[in-house]
């Protein structure tokens, strides 16, 4: 049939220098199709791996916003809360619960000393409505009987009516035992 033409010079020598037979040619071509498919198999692992990362990183950024929000929310309704305390009404409401009363007119000092207007005191309120701590809480024995309070001195009697203090004159309250103060080594 056909029969490969003879090469003569170079063309020869290059004939030599390449391998001839097909045997050898299946045999280097098995490491560069094994070669090939670890690439493509190492390319699909490491785009796998990004996509989980990836999408790791979006739950992560989905919890960081829902909790943004959150705290959004809270500081907003604090900050309602820091301006309805901070009104003038509340804080008016607030200072008659303390028995605080308005001032008078106010006085002035200029830089040389000299008095400005002329001061007024405040005006007499009602004397406030103050109560002990202790008569805030419950007690839990008998309702009628009276809890002792821990200001109060153990030996000391609150004053009845029968036994109260003329209104012109100030009681004097009894002295417990006051301890001495001991000195510290210097």
């Amino acid at each position: 049939m056909s029969r490969k033409p003879e090469l003569k010079g170079r063309a020869a020598r290059l004939a030599r220098l390449l391998p001839a037979g097909s045997a050898r040619g299946q045999a280097a071509r098995a490491p560069f199709v094994l070669l090939v498919v670890l690439l493509l198999g190492g390319g699909l692992i490491g785009l796998l791996v990004l996509n989980s990362a990836l999408s790791e990183g979006s739950f992560q950024l989905d919890d960081l916003k829902q909790r943004t929000k959150e705290l959004t929310d809270e500081e907003q309704a604090l900050q309602r809360d820091i301006d309805a305390y901070s009104a003038p009404r509340a804080l008016q409401r607030r200072a008659r619960e303390l028995g605080m009363v308005p001032g008078g007119d106010p006085a002035f000092l200029d830089p040389d000393g000299r008095v400005k207007g002329s001061p007024s005191p405040a005006p007499a309120a009602a004397t406030p409505l103050v109560l002990a701590p202790e008569a805030l809480t419950p007690t839990s024995g008998s309702p009628s009987a009276p809890t002792p309070s821990p200001y109060a001195e153990p030996s000391a009697q609150a004053p009845t009516s029968a036994t109260a203090a003329p209104p012109g004159t100030a009681a004097t309250p009894t002295t417990a035992a006051t301890p001495t103060p001991t000195p510290t080594p210097g």
